[in-house]
């Protein structure tokens, strides 16, 4: 798993983003969490369900942006990762490459 952050600075950035939108109910508390960096500015948790669906939520102090990668040899080349942010307008954006 690799992380890449921005400058850290003031704003917190969450890339789980409860479903606002969708009428459902909010999902239930996630039951694993860990701290990626030592300075605990990098926090991770998740959650599995029965089906094996995956739910992550990450805070991070940054100053717009984030990037977050998955891999099953814990390297950045060739993993699957999303990066997403905030951009001067308030508006949130995400890509998953």
């Amino acid at each position: 798993m690799a992380v890449l952050l921005s400058r850290t600075k003031g704003m917190l950035f969450l890339l789980f983003l409860p479903c606002f939108c969708s009428g459902q109910p909010a999902p239930p508390p996630l039951r694993f969490s860990i701290f990626l960096d030592p300075s605990k500015m990098v926090y991770l948790r998740w959650d599995h369900d029965e089906e094996e669906l995956m739910t992550f939520e990450l805070q991070v102090h940054t100053t717009g942006w984030v990037a977050f990668g998955f891999s099953s040899h814990g390297e950045l080349p060739g993993s699957d990762i999303v990066i997403g942010g905030v951009f001067p307008n308030g508006s949130i954006y995400f890509s998953v490459s």
